[in-house]
């Protein structure tokens, strides 16, 4: 029951609408929230794993969210730091996928 509230709440952090400047980064969470979910009912991610990858999605999403409440949108080191966060997890899908 807590892995599936993790996930709708991952899910509506990431859904929310942010600032226009953040499209590229929300573009990149929905994408490797599919990867994580395509890994886990292929059986390449385990229920742990899952749980940790959820975990840190939603630290990014959340930064990102707390990022954009000046209204201005997003400045150039923010985006660079979520995004370098993103790379981050970006390699752990893989390697959780492929070990």
């Amino acid at each position: 029951m807590k892995l599936l509230t993790c996930a709708i709440l991952a899910g509506a952090i990431i859904a929310s609408p942010m600032s226009a400047s953040a499209g590229p980064i929300r573009a990149r969470m929905v994408n490797q929230q599919q990867r994580v979910y395509h890994g886990v009912q292929n059986g390449t991610i385990s229920g742990a794993e899952y749980r940790k990858l959820e975990r840190r999605e939603a630290s990014v999403a959340l930064q990102r969210a707390y990022y954009s409440q000046t209204g201005a949108g997003l400045q150039p080191w923010e985006k660079a730091r979520l995004n370098n966060r993103l790379d981050n997890i970006s390699h752990s899908i893989y390697r959780d996928k492929h070990d």
